[in-house]
């Protein structure tokens, strides 16, 4: 794979577009054949690549496999050169390990309670019903991300931190941009200082008043005497807000479009509504909107699957791919919105398990719901073949998605 020189073998997999347009094209090759296997990244980084499940699960909670870079690489040992502002921002809870992994979490369980959470609902209900009477009152065709999975997203997780609602399609802007393999290291600085700035300014203001959204929460959260740091809350919000938008207008989108393209499977839930929560499980399996985890590094030689991986190597853990692997899930590649999808790791697994799991459970069976029950002619406009997927190797999320709607 790696020649004696350290030059890049021609033999290695480089992520560009037939991995954005198909991911599980390459990761049901690489589960038979080479299951854990250097790659390079659109960003010229090379990593090792890890598909198979039980591979991949066990290395979600293996504690040689770390987050915080920041403490444990040097800039020698990266491939491309890390912007300090995006560097700033991306020191969140995601990327710590323990002790400071898990004095965060504790820090910020307090603030996001079920209790919080739940309450979302009825809110969750509202934007909703408003989003498909728009729709219904609109023309036959429409653009489903435009008009309802990136507004009802971005709703609900701005509404949950206490943004303002003018300020909502700038955050549509910049994590586009954080998140795309296309666009070039000024663009994504300044997207990275535009979002720097906005949150310094709102965390600001919420220290002077506080309101009853969760960045007041989290200023006030306390535990024996600790509380978050100022880097810390802008950080998690950054987190919070990419996070929490981005999954869920992509796995909405890229729901709809797997039970559109399953007539069957989408009849089924249509006439049977109490499948919905094994639905969405089922299609958090089956179209979940991460190709992978966040990457993490080796700290010490780990053999994973058969191969062993040097120090100080980064690691992409596949949890699409491990969510269709058939030695775990019986017909992996078929949608079943019936089927018990318990076990799969499109929340991810160990310590870094989704905080907002629960927020998407919800989120997903009401946009869901509402969809099939208010438009039962619901299709895609254009032959699917013509849809694009964003360039992207962590969200794989649909650029548009043309439906019709009676």
């Amino acid at each position: 794979m790696v020649d004696t020189t350290g030059e890049i073998s021609p033999a290695v997999e480089r992520l560009g577009d037939s991995f954005f347009q198909d991911p599980q094209g390459l990761f049901a090759r690489l589960r038979s054949s080479a299951p854990v296997t250097p790659v390079i990244t659109p960003e010229g980084v090379r990593v090792w690549l890890v598909t198979r499940y039980e591979d991949v699960r066990a290395a979600l909670a293996d504690p040689r496999l770390a987050k915080d870079w920041v403490t444990h690489m040097t800039p020698e040992d990266f491939d491309i050169n890390v912007d300090p502002v995006q560097a700033y921002l991306d020191q969140h809870m995601l990327n710590l390990d323990p002790p400071d992994h898990t004095r965060l979490r504790r820090l910020v369980v307090k603030a996001f309670t079920p209790r919080r959470t739940a309450g979302l609902r009825p809110r969750i209900l509202d934007i909703t019903a408003g989003l498909v009477d728009a729709m219904a009152d609109g023309p036959d065709e429409t653009e489903l991300i435009e008009a309802f999975t990136f507004p009802l997203s971005v709703t609900v997780i701005c509404e949950l931190i206490g943004i303002p609602v003018g300020d909502r399609e700038s955050f549509r802007e910049w994590s586009d941009t954080l998140l795309s393999s296309r666009g070039t290291r000024e663009e994504t600085r300044a997207a990275a200082v535009a979002m720097y700035e906005y949150f310094t300014h709102l965390v600001a203001e919420r220290r002077r008043s506080p309101a009853d959204d969760l960045l007041s929460a989290l200023i006030a959260a306390r535990d024996s005497g600790d509380s978050l740091t100022e880097h810390e809350l802008l950080s998690m919000m950054f987190l919070l807000l990419v996070a929490g938008h981005e999954t869920m207008l992509n796995l909405i989108a890229g729901g709809v479009l797997a039970l559109l393209t399953h007539p069957a499977e989408l009849r089924r839930l249509r006439d049977d509504p109490s499948l919905l929560p094994s639905a969405v499980e089922e299609l958090l399996r089956y179209a979940n909107p991460l190709n992978h985890a966040t990457e993490r590094f080796t700290l010490e030689p780990v053999t994973i699957g058969g191969a062993t991986i040097p120090a100080k190597e980064w690691v992409m853990l596949a949890t699409s791919s491990a969510n269709r692997d058939p030695s775990r899930f019986a017909e992996a590649d078929r949608l079943d919105v019936g089927r018990d999808a318990a076990g799969h790791v499109g929340f991810g697994h160990g310590i870094h398990y989704c905080l907002g799991a629960p927020l998407a459970r919800i989120e997903g069976e009401i946009a869901f719901g509402a969809l099939l029950s208010r438009f039962p002619a619901l299709a895609l406009a254009v032959p699917e073949s013509s849809l694009r997927w964003r360039s992207s190797s962590l969200i794989h999320g649909l650029e548009n998605l043309p439906v019709r709607l009676r």
